[in-house]
């Protein structure tokens, strides 16, 4: 049985169902900005990137209108269109009261990346939150998971990162943390399996047993 003592995890599409709000919020800006909508199968190829990357890639001479745009309109929707995934709450709060050190490492802003975690109170059981403003490189470069590390005081082979996207999976390699994908990522499961990931998820209270941590008793 692993035993980390240290569990990283991305954000949106991980611990947060925000898929809806993502896709509504692409759709309200590139009806505004390029008079059509991108085709959902196509936005999904850049879930997990930064957001100022995907709108250079669709509008490279006003890409910066369309950010503002998309965020304004993600903030305003926000709280309706997000929820958590099943079992986020129970994972993290068994994780936390096992003892084991608890961290996001995602490429939202660090404001609505709060946001969200306060929405379901996810912020009370984690002892560092890596947003975009952190740091100079991003997922999938190593930075950001190896400064969530640092901040915890923990070595790469104390972790899991667990991650919907193939930027979670290489970061993690790159830094020499194990990682774990979750089923219910939108990207299909062989462009994820092409990243080698050290275990799959279809439960996050498989975490539990990753850590050695006993779920509660069913029933």
């Amino acid at each position: 049985m692993a035993t980390f003592r240290c569990v990283l995890f991305d954000l949106d599409g991980t611990l947060l169902d925000t898929n809806e709000l993502i896709i509504e919020s692409f759709h309200h800006t590139f009806r505004r900005h390029l008079g059509r909508e991108v085709p959902v199968s196509q936005l999904y190829l850049h879930f997990g990137e930064p957001l100022w990357l995907t709108m250079k890639h669709y509008a490279p001479e006003n890409w910066e209108e369309l950010l503002s745009t998309y965020r304004e309109f993600n903030i305003a929707y926000h709280d309706e269109l997000t929820r958590p995934f099943p079992h986020a709450g129970i994972t993290l709060e068994r994780l936390a009261s096992a003892g084991i050190d608890l961290g996001v490492v995602t490429s939202k802003l660090n404001a609505t990346a709060w946001r969200g975690l306060r929405l379901f109170g996810f912020d009370q059981y984690l002892k560092t939150v890596i947003t975009f403003e952190d740091t100079e490189k991003h997922k999938p470069e190593p930075e950001p998971v190896l400064k969530a590390l640092a901040a915890l005081g923990r070595h790469p082979s104390d972790a899991l990162m667990v991650g919907d996207s193939q930027l979670d999976l290489r970061s993690a390699k790159l830094a020499g943390v194990k990682s774990a994908a979750v089923g219910w990522s939108v990207h299909a499961r062989e462009v994820l399996e092409r990243e080698n990931p050290d275990f799959w998820l279809e439960d996050l209270r498989q975490v539990l047993d990753l850590c050695g941590v006993l779920r509660e008793r069913e029933g």
